[in-house]
């Protein structure tokens, strides 16, 4: 990675020199002016990146940008940001998008004009050629969703095994009719989850009915309409994998409205493992994605990237796991 002394040092002059030049400072002569710029232009040095170099530039605050503020599935993942923040002089601010792709630029142009130092995305609305040419000046990490193929880190699970893995439980229950409510966005996990699905349905011999697979949006009012449109099939399902908590409770509210105990008539799996699925009756299987240690490990990432102490791009897969619970199987 290309430093100030680099530039320094390509343009025959001091780091106080490139700093104030790169400050706007009016104390440069035109001739020092135009040898700094040269060498920024030349070593494709990205002032946005300075870390430690200009610390004094540095609001040491940064930017969590949510899709949805009101999902009980981020308030872990915002509670080790902000524990790792704390510990490390930084203070986090919290931006609610809505999913809204202008109002989530609007929040990068402050990492742009330097009112904060970095960002963790959450779900970004942005495109691959987006976050790429972002990346080229400012610090930034994609955290559960992420784009593939953009330079820039990211921190998530492995949702298609994850998925494979919640599946193939109610496969080994006996279920053959397993019916899937995804979610209808442009999300990497949301494709991954319905992969891992369909491939155990394969691997176990089990057709994959088109009949079987819906969309919602994470809301338990999607959870609750989809699954009453299954029920509503001439041969209907009995079981149901949801790839949200929020979602699996939904489905289970629609099956009691239709007088059908869970897991006895119909079994449902979540994904998340939210504070709500153990307390919920009955309690829920799901997928416990460890929420706490991805907000932990985005910023821990962050940070590493603002202090210029890594210039290597990582990619964080933490483990996950499969918690068996009363809506699959009686007596959890």
């Amino acid at each position: 990675m290309t430093t100030i002394s680099d530039v320094a040092a390509a343009a025959g002059v001091s780091v106080a020199t490139v700093s104030r030049v790169i400050n706007g400072n009016a104390n440069v002569s035109p001739e020092t002016l135009a040898k700094v710029t040269k060498a920024i232009q030349d070593l494709n040095y990205r002032p946005n990146l300075l870390g430690r170099d200009l610390r004094r530039t540095k609001s040491e605050r940064v930017l969590v940008l949510l899709p949805n503020i009101s999902n009980p599935f981020y308030s872990e993942i915002v509670k080790g940001i902000e524990d790792v923040a704390n510990r490390n002089g930084y203070s986090i601010m919290l931006c609610n998008t809505d999913s809204d792709i202008k109002r989530e630029k609007k929040y990068v142009k402050m990492l742009k004009t330097r009112l904060a130092d970095g960002a963790i995305l959450m779900a970004s609305e942005m495109s691959c050629e987006e976050l790429t040419e972002l990346s080229k000046e400012l610090s930034i990490v994609q955290c559960c969703e992420y784009k593939e193929g953009v330079p820039l880190p990211h921190v998530s699970i492995e949702n298609e095994k994850a998925a494979y893995k919640a599946t193939n439980h109610l496969i080994s229950l006996g279920h053959r009719k397993i019916a899937f409510i995804g979610a209808d966005n442009q999300f990497l996990s949301s494709n991954l989850r319905e992969t891992g699905y369909k491939r155990a349905l394969s691997d176990a011999g089990i057709e994959i009915k088109p009949a079987y697979i819906c969309y919602g949006n994470y809301s338990y009012k999607s959870g609750f309409r989809n699954m009453k449109r299954l029920l509503d099939l001439p041969d209907r399902p009995t079981a149901v994998f949801c790839v949200s908590d929020v979602m699996a409770i939904g489905a289970i509210r629609s099956a009691m409205e239709e007088n059908l105990k869970v897991p006895d008539d119909l079994a449902v799996c979540g994904f998340d493992n939210i504070h709500f699925s153990w307390m919920f009756n009955p309690s829920i299987t799901t997928i416990s994605q460890p929420m706490y240690d991805l907000g932990c490990t985005a910023m821990e990432a962050l940070i590493n990237i603002i202090e210029g102490k890594s210039s290597e791009i990582v990619n964080y897969f933490l483990e996950y796991e499969l918690i068996v619970r009363s809506s699959t199987l009686k007596g959890y």
